[in-house]
């Protein structure tokens, strides 16, 4: 998220911006990021989870997603001229055969916010 604009937008997965009154509601952003899982990286993932630890590989490609999907939905709510995003939603899902692709949605409302304080 680079960008004079990227580092004021505001994120909240409530309704409101604590102490920022919204001043207009500019409509749904969405970002979605689909990634594909490697075969090496699941062998040890696999190896992970038996002797009981976490998986980093899969943590590190959720993390990765994630970021992606959020990159694309704030591009989108600039586009929109927002500086907040409300109401925000993070969904997870593995797809394709044999589950071998990993999908991240966020979605939520793009806001223009004051600087004042909300009543």
């Amino acid at each position: 998220m680079a960008g004079r604009a990227a580092r004021d937008m505001l994120y909240s997965t409530t309704s409101t911006l604590d102490g920022r009154p919204i001043i207009k509601y500019l409509g749904v952003v969405t970002g979605e990021a689909i990634v594909g899982a490697n075969v090496v990286r699941d062998f040890f993932a696999k190896i992970t989870d038996i002797v009981g630890g976490r998986s980093h590989a899969y943590e590190a490609k959720l993390a990765d997603a994630r970021q992606l999907a959020f990159e694309e939905m704030t591009r989108k709510a600039q586009e929109l001229g927002a500086n907040g995003i409300v109401g925000i939603d993070i969904d997870y899902e593995v797809l394709g055969e044999n589950s071998g692709m990993l999908m991240v949605s966020v979605n939520g409302t793009a806001v223009v916010y004051g600087h004042g304080v909300a009543r």
